[in-house]
Formats: structure tokens, sequence, C-alpha cells
């Protein structure tokens, strides 16, 4: 496959380029519009209880939609004669407006002042429902939002709610793609320049990286008309695959190089480039891709959107290495070197390969500190805590942060924490028992009140997953305020003794500290199956590349140690918020999806330079006479060549990424760190210094396999 790709760059290579300019035109006209279709939400499964929740209020009363809160602050008080007039008037528009669905306020509603003016009495709250989801609501709120919001005559209007969250967070995405993109490109390529020592040859790399941006953006946009896509996929996406891209038209042209040093013809340099090196992308492809199927395992769409993403991104820019870098290779030609290459200075003579020959004369020396580091970095995993993301992933200077602060800090009750409770079953239109259970759901510590119960007959109404189990049953629901914050650990205790209250039938509760539990738990219960998928694959593919049973065995605990530090450190600055948060709120917990998201993609990263190591390790050991001697010798030497282009390809990786940490967004800082992290503990720590100790000491154990197998893996080994 390989070789057919490199020969057809190879003789029509401007016919190629020009496919793929036409292409990355098209392609950029199309993706063009993707951000404006897609969403912030899918963090909660279908199959979660606030899920059904949601469905059973949608089909039996009519009711769905997101919250948009809106703050109306004056200093002469929320009821004074000016904030009164204003927030009337504001009640009466949203109440006209067919989007949105129902509107409570102190104003209108006056048993709702102990709940919706705050403790000091300056602010007052319009808590309003828009119609829609994920993918609609949000830029709905935002129309209401600006028509209502600003200062005038000593009164302030500011919009928060989950509306208002999701649309901010989709705009800030954007805003900081585009950020990152300037960033990490300039600095990228000022970073090829000096590592290839050729401007010419440091383009080839960023023209690849910049087709994979544009075609990533039309995979997103022809996504959306199949599956809810995340925002974050794009920032997401982009940055892997642009990290990729640049990844491996750097090994190429580095092999491409290695190959004319030693006097090869530039087309036989660039078949063989393509064949060894070529090899290697394709294999740190796809356990990259490996990773990232690993999300399709969780059941919150955001997860499982970006994984469809992902694989898509992947290998696309998988083809790009493949078939661009030859084509520029070929049209480039020598002008790729400022000057002729010189021979490559013998391996026994670089620092690597000494670096190597000492690590193999004290490998327990090096080993045994290097994994009580990594350990003791990762210790803070032990503590870490998940939760839904709030209004506290958007900067402190954002409208919905700041009402989101002012309902944790000035209200005794927080609207937000409402928690609805449906009851279903033969007995949900039981008044006496309804109100039993009422009674004593309103004694569990922290309700300050119980609204309903309000009934319903389902009347042979379908379910809105189309599930007809329950069509005909009763139903009915009870809303619950609480003092509060619906993220904090005084609600999961809540919520923990509401479960616990005997119910008139089944119940399925909504609100946002469900919806934080189900995201906590489904995250929980999907992992082990993510994990093992992608141990499973990986070792396999590790088998069959290698013939060894203890080489796919070592990458697996050396990935594993190496991103536990990376968690370790996650939890200690953005969940216990040491060196600040980098910037960031920390509300005590991560934010669920992204422990699964960084673990997902780190993993398959990581496994991207164990792939580099391994095919040089493997390509010296089969030449060799297979001692114990031999396997030392295929490792300095496999490390001699492979470590220059690993550091360079994980300082460009780790510059990507780093790009990633500069978003306002406390989510994508988080992914944006974690990754960088990764990279380089993977690449410094573990692959440059445990990997050859490990090595030394299991000797030729290293390429063991049971007799038995050996037949099988030799006719089935993965070979160019």
């Amino acid at each position: 496959m390989i070789d057919r790709l490199a020969g057809i760059a190879g003789r029509a290579p401007k016919a190629v380029l020009a496919v793929i300019g036409i292409a990355f035109v098209v392609l950029g006209v199309l993706g063009a519009p993707v951000a404006e279709r897609l969403s912030a939400g899918g963090f909660i499964g279908s199959e979660a209880e606030s899920a059904r929740a949601t469905a059973i209020l949608e089909r039996d009363f009519g009711l769905s939609g997101m919250q948009l809160v809106l703050a109306v602050e004056s200093d002469s008080g929320a009821l004074g004669a000016a904030a009164d007039e204003r927030a009337n008037r504001i009640v009466t528009e949203l109440r006209a407006d067919p989007r949105i669905q129902a509107v409570l306020s102190p104003w209108t509603e006056p048993l709702a002042r102990a709940t919706l003016v705050s403790d000091d009495g300056r602010i007052g709250l319009i808590v309003a429902t828009v119609r829609g989801g994920d993918d609609s609501a949000p830029g709905t709120a935002h129309e209401v939002a600006e028509r209502h919001t600003g200062s005038d005559g000593g009164v302030e209007v500011r919009a928060g709610g989950q509306s208002i969250l999701f649309h901010d967070a989709n705009t800030q995405a954007a805003r900081d793609l585009l950020l990152a993109e300037a960033v990490a490109l300039p600095l990228c390529f000022l970073l090829l320049v000096w590592f290839l020592r050729s401007a010419i040859a440091a383009a080839i790399p960023i023209i690849v990286g910049m087709v994979a941006i544009v075609g990533t953006t039309a995979i997103l946009y022809a996504l959306t008309f199949v599956v809810e896509l995340s925002v974050f996929a794009l920032n997401l996406t982009t940055a892997i695959g642009l990290a990729l891209a640049i990844d491996y038209s750097l090994l190429l042209i580095s092999r491409y190089r290695e190959e004319v040093a030693r006097g090869s013809a530039p087309p036989d340099a660039i078949a063989m480039a393509m064949r060894r090196g070529g090899r290697a992308v394709v294999f740190a492809g796809a356990t990259v891709a490996i990773g990232i199927v690993g999300m399709v395992f969780f059941p919150m769409p955001f997860l499982r959107s970006i994984a469809y993403a992902g694989v898509a991104v992947v290998t696309l820019t998988v083809l790009l290495a493949l078939i661009m870098v030859p084509a520029l290779l070929t049209v480039l030609g020598e002008r790729i070197n400022r000057k002729p290459l010189r021979e490559a200075t013998p391996v026994e003579q670089t620092r690597l390969y000494r670096t190597a020959r000492a690590i193999q004369r004290r490998p327990l020396l090096v080993a045994v500190p290097i994994v009580a580091l990594l350990l003791a970095l990762g210790a803070p995993v032990l503590g870490l805590r998940l939760g839904l993301p709030d209004d506290r992933v958007l900067p402190a200077t954002a409208a919905a942060h700041q009402v989101g602060d002012d309902l944790r800090e000035r209200f005794s009750d927080n609207p937000t924490g409402v928690v609805q409770i449906v009851v279903t079953g033969d007995r949900a239109d039981d008044a006496v028992a309804l109100a039993d259970y009422s009674a004593e759901i309103s004694r569990v510590a922290g309700v300050s009140g119980v609204v309903g119960p309000t009934g319903a007959y389902a009347g042979g109404l379908r379910v809105a997953d189309g599930d007809t189990a329950m069509a005909g049953q009763r139903s009915a629901y009870l809303t619950l305020s609480t003092t509060s914050d619906p993220y904090s650990t005084q609600a999961r205790d809540q919520l923990d003794a509401l479960h616990a209250v005997p119910a008139p039938g089944d119940t399925a509760f909504g609100g946002l500290a469900q919806q934080t539990r189900d995201t906590a738990s489904g995250i929980s219960q999907a992992f082990p199956l993510a994990l093992a998928w992608i141990a499973v694959v990986t070792f396999v593919l590790l088998l069959l590349l290698t013939g060894s049973v203890l080489l796919p065995l070592k990458a697996l605990v050396l990935n594993t140690l190496s991103l536990s530090a990376t968690f370790g450190a996650m939890v200690w600055i953005f969940q216990d918020g040491h060196l600040g948060g980098l910037g960031t709120v920390a509300p005590g917990y991560i934010a669920a999806t992204v422990p699964a998201l960084v673990f997902c993609t780190a993993f398959g990263l990581s496994m991207d330079y164990e792939i580099f190591l391994l095919t040089r390790f493997k390509e010296e050991w089969d030449n060799s006479a297979r001692t114990r001697a031999d396997n030392d010798t295929a490792v300095a030497v496999g490390l001699a060549r492979s470590g220059r282009v690993i550091t360079a390809a994980a300082v460009l990786m780790t510059v990507v990424f780093s790009a990633v940490i500069t978003s306002d967004l406390s989510l994508m800082r988080m992914f944006g760190l974690g990754l960088t992290l990764a990279v380089v503990v993977d690449a410094t720590l573990v692959r440059m210094l445990l990997v050859p100790a490990f090595m030394r000491l299991l000797g030729t154990g290293n390429w063991w396999a049971p007799a038995w197998s050996r037949t099988t893996l030799e006719r089935m080994a993965l070979r160019e």
C-alpha cells in the first residue's frame, strides 16, 4: 500500500499536489460554517437517569428546554422602582416570545421572592426556560439576552444559566482555536527551520499541517449531518491533526535525509524512507486511532462525537503524510537542503548512543528513581473527584461566570439547584401517597421547598426515545428548591438522602445535581471497557509488529505509568487549585469527561513514540545474530537513530498542545496541559531513559514469544 501511494506521488507529483490544492480550496469553503453546527452540550448519556426524567417531563408535561437566568441588580434594591419597572418590562416581553416556555420572577410572583432575591436585596432573578435542546436553545438564549442585558438608569442586567454557558463556550472555543493556530504554526515553522536547517524543508510539515486543519473542518462539517458533534471536537481534532501532520512529515523527511546521506539517489531515498518511515507512520496512526476509539465506549455524545471525528482526522493525516510528503520531496528535490548533506556521523559517536550505553551499564540505578518519581507525581490522582462542567469553565470576566458566582455566594437558595423528581407507576395519581412523599422529602437537609405534585396520564403517548413500554402509564412530578450548589459535595449528599426516601412508584431524578452524578458514574462504569479495548488491541498490534509478547506488555505498563503522572498533575492543579489553577477557578473536582478524553488521546500519542522506537529496534534486531549483546546494540543504535526525531517531534507536538493552554476555557486548558505533560514525560523520562533500562534488564527476553505461537506470529507478522 505504501509503495503504491509513494509511487503515484513520485511519478506525477505535480498532478497530485494540484489535486490536493484544489481539494484544499473546496474543503475550506465547505468547512467554513462548521462552528455554527456544533453543540456545547452532550455531557449526558441518553440512558442516564436524568435523561429519562427529561424525556418523561417532555412527553407527559411538555416541559423541555434550557435555563436562562437574568440577574437584575440595582443599588436601590431589586424591588425598588427602577428595577421593578425594567424587570416587569423584560418579563412581559419574555412571556410574549414563543421561544420561551416559562418565566418566573419575584416581581410577578411574590411567593418566589424568598428564593429569587439575593440575601442583600440588591439582585433579583428572572428565570426563564428556553425551548429547544443543546443545539438551538443556546443561540436563542443569546439573542434574548442581547435585547435585555446592560446598564440603564442605575439598573444592570446580566445573563447566565446553562443556555448562556453553552453559547459562550461555543463562541470562546471558536476564538481560542484561531489564537491557538496563530501561536502554534509560526512557532512550529521556526523550530522546524532550526531542526531541519532549511526553510524549504520546514515548509513541508507546515503545508501538510495546514491541509490537515482544513480537511478536519470539512470532515467535521460532514459529520454534523450524521451525529451531534461537540464544539470542542473542532479544537481538539484540529490540534491533533496539526500535531500528527507535523510529527509524521518530520519523521519521513528525516528518514529521507538519512538515506541520502548514506549515498542513495533521491528517488531511491524517497522509496526507502516511505517504505520504512511510512510503515512507522501507519502503525503510529493506528495506535492513535485505537486510543481515540476508546471514547466510543463512554455513553456521552460529547466523547463519542470526538471519537468519530478523531479517527477520521487521524486517517486523513496519515494519508496526507504518505501522499503529500513524497510528492513535495520529489518536486523540491535537493532544494530542501541548504547545502549538500554530509555523510552521517558514525552512530557510535552520537550523544544518544553514548547515553543508551551508559543507561545499560546501570539500568536499575536509572529505572528505580524514575519509576518512584512517576508514582509520586501520580499520587494526587487517588483523590480525583468527577463532576459536570459549569459556568466556572468560562473566564472570570464572562457574564455567565459572574452570575454563577452571585448565585453561589449571594443567595440562600440556588435556583440552578432545582431537583425534579418524576414518579411513574399505578400510584402516580394517588394524591395521598404523593402528599406523604412530598412531606418526607421536604424534611431532607437542604430542601427549602417542594412544589407539586403535578400529575398527568400518558394516554398511550410514545416515549421520546420511541420506547412504548411506558405508554399508558401514570406519571407525576415534583420540583424541589434547595440551598445547595448543584455541583457541590452537599448536593451529592442531599441527592443520596432524596433517593433513600421511599416513593409511591418508580422515580427518575432530574436537575443539574443528578446530571453531575450521571456524568461521573457514566465515566466510571465505562472506563474499564475503554481501557480493555485500548490495551488488548494495542497489545495485538504491537505483538504482530514485533513478534514479542513482552515488548507490548512493557509498552502498556510504561504508558500507564507515564499517564498516571499526567493525571496527578491535572488533579493537583485544576482540582486542588495549586499554581493558581493556571488562571482557572478550581471548583474542587475535574470535569468528568476530561480524564477520559486525555487518557484515550494521550495513550495513542504516547504509543506514537513507542512505534518509532520499536520499528528501529526491530529493524536492527532482525539484522543481528540475536544475542544479548545484539539486543543492547539494537536498542542503542535504534535510540540513536530515532531519538533526535522523537525529541524534535515531541517539542513540536508540545508547542501545538501548549497553544491550546492559551484557551480561556478551563476544559481546553486542562486538555492542553494534559497532552503537553503526557508528551513531555513520555518523550523524555519514558522513551529515552526507562525504555533502554528495561530492555537491558530483559535482554533477549524482550523478543520472547511462546514456542507454539512463533510460526503463527511469523506468518501474520506486519511487514513492509
